[in-house]
């Protein structure tokens, strides 16, 4: 996709997931970095507009977060950068009549590799800790809202991720959520 100042966009093969990778000025005193900047993301989408920013802590390796999404009114976009630690990165497309319908894409974040994912709405995320103590930062364009939460199972076999790791703890609702069916069409975003 090409440079944009101080970020590298990377276009996946899904539309719209895209790989940031972010650039360290440097010097003896430390250095800095840009993980937001409305302007330079200008090409991912016109106007996006921060809503919500969350802080996610894990604390084993094998641990799976996911697959969550929302649906509209409450679609959105997220901006994730792992801080601490190391995940596989999982985002399913489930946006209605896309030509990538419920294909998935897996990047490897790194707290020591600059590197972020922009999904975008109408897609599915969830990851698996690499390593104990693991934290994700999420920049959210919209708040989320119970009502307009959706779930996928990680071991559904439609989908068919392929995990790096045996699943050491996830929590009820995602082990529980209900496996795909001819009956699941698509979100609208």
């Amino acid at each position: 996709m090409g440079t944009t100042g101080m970020m590298h966009l990377h276009a996946t093969a899904l539309a719209g997931l895209t790989i940031i990778e972010t650039q360290s000025i440097g010097d003896e005193r430390g250095c800095f970095e840009r993980l937001f900047c409305e302007d330079e993301l200008a090409t991912l989408r016109a106007d996006l507009h921060i809503a919500q920013i969350n802080l996610s802590t894990t604390f084993a390796r094998g641990t799976l977060r996911g697959m969550h999404y929302q649906r509209a009114p409450a679609a959105e976009a997220k901006l994730i950068r792992c801080l601490r630690g190391r995940v596989f990165d999982v985002a399913v497309d489930v946006r209605k009549g896309s030509p990538t319908f419920l294909k998935w894409h897996a990047v490897e974040l790194d707290a020591s590799v600059m590197r972020q994912v922009f999904i975008p709405e109408g897609f599915a995320h969830g990851f698996q800790a690499l390593t104990d103590d693991v934290q994700l930062l999420y920049l959210h364009t919209a708040r989320w809202e119970s009502g307009c939460e959706g779930t996928l199972r990680h071991d559904d076999p439609v989908l068919a991720i392929h995990w790096p790791l045996p699943v050491a703890c996830i929590s009820d609702k995602d082990r529980l959520a209900p496996l795909l069916n001819a009956g699941f069409t698509g979100i609208e975003v």
